[in-house]
């Protein structure tokens, strides 16, 4: 069961990355995914959610409108497409599973990636 992401590095403010996240070893469409980010003596956070089908997602207040999650169930990727970042994004960005349904019974499953940098500056 792996998560590895990539596409973290180094920005100006005002510009844009790319993270991928490629998973194996579970039943990826059935998972919730989602991206989390931790910065240096701060709480891991939640940033953007997922759901199986891409019907629902979820933004964390401070990235909505700049940031877009995305997945795709025939490659087992999730993405986190970020524009516009400001100096307070700069973080590990992890890939997470949430959890997984099993018919219409969900299962809560932390899974992590390795986490990739991301860092903002001039």
């Amino acid at each position: 069961v792996h998560l590895v992401e990539s596409g973290g590095g180094l920005v100006q403010p005002g510009g844009s990355l790319t993270l991928s996240c490629a998973a194996s070893g579970f039943t990826f469409s059935r998972s919730t995914m989602s991206w989390y980010r931790q910065a240096p003596g701060k709480e891991r956070e939640l940033v953007a959610q997922i759901a199986v089908n891409a019907g629902d997602t979820y933004y964390k207040d401070s990235v909505a409108g700049r940031f877009s999650i995305s997945r795709d169930n025939t490659k087992n990727t999730v993405s986190l497409q970020m524009n516009r970042l400001k100096p307070e994004d700069p973080a590990v960005y992890y890939c997470n599973r949430d959890g997984y349904y099993t018919g219409t019974y969900y299962t809560r499953s932390y899974l992590w990636g390795q986490g990739t940098q991301v860092t903002v500056s001039s």
